[in-house]
């Protein structure tokens, strides 16, 4: 059976709007209409009548349905000129169809047999004058991904003749069961260099060396002997090997040996890893300073106090190269994932918020400038941001903090982080909840959704730069509903005591994880066959290490394992013992209890040989072009409220849930008409406290091209008095730190290598120097490097990227503080010192110029400002706080007055800071740690009295006139209304 929806009113299809938008911007103008139809395609359940096939998949009162007949063809819909109807892939992970399945089933209180057939499709009606086939091409892209799609296109003169299918045939290309034994020992140092290729092991020559010595060394000959098992080295092995020592798992850039030269001093270093000199060392020297902390690094995601009760934990995760093969597979697979780092951390956590910062191509990009064989931005950033939507949404967890950056240099591979929030309680069992077990003899067990092909090589994939021997089986699709009753399972599970230990299945699947969890038992045999497959005939490294999503491994007490299963089963939760953790010091991969691999723990986590690597700075060059101080302000002020980054991205960041779980106090938007800007959110996680966290984050990849030290110390100041801004306690935060570099290893394809690696090496120390100075102890982060795409004889790298999140405590929240002007009349302060820097701002961008070096950091007297300001607020002296960053203190008193609606007039004579006297300098300058603040005037004593010692000055007042005026030397240099504002401002084009 066939039944076909639609909307019985185009108009109010919002997904249609969307998606014609964006093409009559990135392919072609002369698509006159857009309409779309949702199919279902059933078989093989007779218990499923037209009749209530209807009542399931439609809405009677705003969408009409078909049964075995076209809605094509109807009145409503027969005003096209193309057809297109796209459904996944075989193998592909449908949630729709999961969905589907799950309601029939429930209705019908019926398991549907293995004869039953759901499938679901998209269909798109183009109403559209001829096009031609390069347009169709083109417009083909934007509606499926060949990668994970498949579509039947038909021209309205071929109706009739071409039929779409009542049902999509179902094949799955199966792989051989057989393990193929490769002999390494004997291999060349060319042929390890050709297997490490074909199998896409992405390992180097010495990486595979250090493999052949292992199989070549007697005492591992002895223990292969002694289970059975040859000398030679099965793809299973190779396999796990791989993945382990992946870029993406083992971070061996960041543990590298790196010789590090500055050019301008004469000077060499030797860093043994940056990660131990200055992450870890971080938090290492803060850890006294700072005794709120739990656990760090070590656990799927960082553990802090909150109150004596509870504690709070947080992670952020890439996926860029996902993103960029299948953008919403990638980014809905970024965001369940990084959830189950929660759910996995210590004995479990429950999620509490998501956030997401988006990083793409300029959307004007014209589509002739994008290399042939990468996505236009437009369509990356539709696909990235659907995804978010339904892994966010579906999941019942408020996304509520992020923002979205544009750039060139992020057309090869977009960067998307995606990050959540957990809370769990303080002890579980008597003991800190932080703590989990993993005990020799107690089952391994794979929970949740099975395996399939989707995400094999996940891991090694994203430890390269892109290009067109990418893999497609990389790509994974997410099923939130699934996942949500897996959380829900997990939780009452955990209460009820039912495991010791358990940890997310993530890049790598269970080879990943059992591998870890192994660690802490010493030992454990796989069980490969007995994991659950999505379909037949998966070879068994396939099984290994296939990333299909919504799974984790746990650890059961063998008496509690039925428990465990029933209660699994009881909440439509599939779980099944695969292995058993042992105390033996080794991995045993067992398929049909034969032998299908045999691997030392301590080879595997610690046989890999650190890189050596060269590094090499040199200050690029900053000179700064002449400024015409006689431009007009008020056109680059609105240039700037327009230009992208800058822009409020509401109609993208409304269709985000941030209520849902009731816990966010401070939200995306802000004032009278909850349209203006705030700097972070505050939460209150638990329902009856007052005691609140907020989220902040820093990211200003432009300032990386003049030195990528101040770039990772302006990242973290932002996100910090972004904290202080909004209320937060000056001593108790800490951060993550998200690195996502172009490849810093200098070879044929990177000969600026050592340059880009000395930027690395810059942007940990200004990372250690900035949390150092301001107590900011790093919890948890990752690194991604190789966000390069090579396609078509073009090579595309990032900007050197750092999105620092901060995570912090707000002792009550009601003293929170948004950045809306709240009254007329009321005394504006600027706080902090600006000091004219132009260099890798968004003027700078606009102007098109090059204006001298990006902005620095003072962190001694930034520190001193931000405790006086706190002391402020918690006094209830500060009626609005907004954090200079884009734009500067003009777009600043901007987005405040927008907020406030009411109008504001200042004057920037003679403010704290440096003598610079260009308005441009003034006005538009990015120094950091800066506040625009406004007080009631029966507090501005008080509040000046505080903050006497620190730079600030009152600079004018709120007012009722609607305009904003900005003054030097009594001259008007900038003014403008609310209106003209909120015009530039409020892009609709997103």
């Amino acid at each position: 059976m066939r039944t076909e929806v639609f909307y019985k009113n185009s108009e109010i299809d919002g997904r249609a709007k969307r998606l014609l938008s964006l093409i009559r911007s990135t392919v072609t103008t002369a698509v006159e209409n857009l309409a779309m139809v949702d199919v279902y395609l059933t078989s093989g359940i007779p218990e499923l009548t037209p009749e209530l096939s209807k009542e399931l998949f439609s809405d009677s009162v705003a969408q009409n349905s078909t049964i075995d007949s076209p809605a094509a063809d109807t009145d409503l819909m027969s005003e096209w000129n193309y057809l297109i109807e796209v459904t996944y892939k075989p193998g592909v992970t449908n949630p729709v169809a999961i969905t589907a399945r799950n309601t029939i089933e429930e209705t019908l209180a019926l398991k549907a047999g293995k004869d039953a057939v759901i499938q679901t499709a998209v269909q798109y009606l183009v109403k559209s004058p001829e096009l031609e086939d390069r347009i169709l091409k083109k417009l083909e892209k934007v509606f499926y991904n060949p990668l994970v799609q498949q579509a039947r296109f038909i021209e309205r003169k071929e109706w009739g003749e071409k039929t779409l299918p009542p049902v999509y045939p179902y094949k799955v290309v199966k792989s051989s069961v057989s393990i193929k034994e490769i002999d390494i020992v004997n291999a060349s140092d060319e042929e390890l260099v050709k297997i490490s290729k074909e199998r896409l092991l992405a390992l180097t020559l010495d990486e595979m060396k250090s493999i052949k010595e292992y199989y070549s060394d007697p005492e591992t000959l002895k223990k292969r002997k002694k289970l059975g098992i040859s000398a030679a080295a099965t793809d299973v092995e190779l396999e796990m090997i791989a993945q382990t020592w992946s870029e993406h798992c083992k971070h061996k850039i960041f543990a590298a040996n790196i010789e590090y030269k500055d050019l301008e001093t004469g000077k060499t270093e030797r860093i043994e890893s940056v990660f131990k000199n200055y992450i870890k060392k971080t938090t290492d020297d803060l850890w006294e300073k700072r005794n709120f902390l739990k656990s760090v690094f070590h656990d799927d995601s960082g553990v802090i106090d909150f109150d004596d009760k509870h504690l709070i934990c947080f992670k952020v995760e890439t996926h860029n190269s996902p993103s960029a093969l299948d953008p919403y597979g990638g980014s809905i697979t970024g965001i369940v994932g990084v959830n189950r780092d929660i759910m996995g951390t210590g004995k479990g956590a429950k999620p509490f918020f998501n956030t997401n910062v988006l990083c793409f191509g300029e959307l004007d990009t014209p589509d002739e400038n994008i290399p042939e064989g990468l996505l236009h931005p437009a369509s990356v950033l539709r696909g990235v941001h659907h995804g978010i939507i339904d892994g966010g949404n579906q999941s019942g967890i408020p996304t509520v903090a992020g923002g979205f950056l544009f750039d060139d240099s992020f057309t090869g591979k977009p960067l998307v982080f995606c990050g959540t929030g957990g809370v769990l309680p303080a002890e579980i069992d008597n003991e800190g909840s932080w703590i989990a077990h993993v005990n020799p003899g107690d089952a391994a067990i794979m929970l949740g959704g099975r395996i399939g092909k989707d995400g094999i090589h996940g891991a090694t994939f994203s430890s390269q730069a892109l290009d067109e021997e990418s893999p497609s089986s990389a790509v994974q699709i997410g099923d939130p509903i699934t996942q949500k009753k897996m959380a829900d399972f997990l939780l009452e599970a955990r209460d009820k005591g039912l495991y010791n230990g358990l940890t997310d299945n993530g890049a790598g699947g269970i080879s990943s994880s059992l591998g870890e969890m192994a660690e802490h038992s010493n030992g454990i045999r796989i069980d490969l066959d007995k994991c659950p497959l999505k379909y037949e005939g998966l070879a068994p490294w396939e099984i290994l290490v296939s990333e299909s999503q919504e799974r984790m491994s746990l650890a059961v007490n063998p008496k509690n394992i039925d428990k465990f299963i029933s209660l699994a089963k009881k909440r439509d939760v599939e779980a099944t013992v695969i292995g058993e953790f042992l105390n033996t010091g080794l991995i045993d991969l067992r398929y049909n209890e034969k032998p299908a691999g045999l691997l030392s723990i301590k080879f595997l986590h610690d046989g890999l040989p650190a890189m050596e690597l060269k590094a090499e700075w040199k200050r690029p060059f900053t000179g700064s072009d002449p400024i015409n101080d006689n431009f007009d302000n008020n056109k680059m002020l609105h240039d700037l409220l327009n230009e992208p980054n800058i822009a409020s991205k509401e109609s993208l960041v409304r269709q985000y849930d941030h209520e849902v779980g009731g816990v966010s106090i401070v939200k995306p938007f802000t004032g009278v008409n909850s349209d203006a800007p705030s700097d972070g959110a505050v939460l209150r996680p638990v329902y009856d406290s007052t005691k609140g966290v907020t989220v902040t984050h820093g990211i200003c990849p432009r300032y990386s091209d003049k030195d990528a030290y101040n770039m990772a110390m302006c990242a973290v100041d932002e996100a910090y008095r972004a904290h202080i801004g909004t209320g937060g306690n000056p001593e108790f935060a800490a951060v993550l730190d998200n690195f996502c570099w172009p490849d810093p290893v200098e070879s044929e394809h990177t000969p600026d290598g050592k340059y880009k690696l000395a930027q690395l090496v810059r942007a940990c120390k200004g990372l250690n120097k900035a949390c150092i100075d301001y107590g900011l102890p790093l919890i948890s982060g990752k690194d991604s490097m190789k966000n390069d795409a090579q396609i078509g004889g073009h090579k595309v790298s990032v900007r050197p990227t750092l999105l620092v999140s901060l995570m912090g405590i707000i002792e009550d929240t009601r003293k929170a503080v948004t950045t809306d002007f709240k009254n007329p009349g009321d005394d504006i302060y600027i706080l902090g010192n600006t000091n004219g820097e132009l260099g890798g701002t968004f003027f700078e961008k606009i102007s098109k110029g090059c204006f001298g070096s990006s902005p620095e950091v003072n962190t001694d007297i930034a520190l001193s400002s931000y405790n006086r300001l706190s002391e402020s607020i918690q006094k209830g002296l500060v009626a609005s706080c907004h954090d200079l960053s884009d734009g500067g203190i003009a777009v600043a008193l901007a987005e405040s007055t927008l907020g406030g609606m009411t109008g504001s007039e200042i004057s920037v004579d003679n403010l704290p800071g440096t003598s610079a006297d260009e308005n441009p300098r003034i006005l538009f300058c990015e120094s950091p740690s800066r506040f625009i603040i406004s007080i009631k005037p029966e507090n501005s004593s008080e509040f000046e009295r505080i903050m006497s010692g620190s730079p600030f000055k009152k600079i004018g007042k709120t007012t009722d006139s609607g305009s904003m005026i900005i003054k030097k030397n009594e001259a008007v240099i900038i003014e403008t209304t609310i209106d003209s504002i909120r015009k530039s401002w409020k892009r609709e084009d997103f």
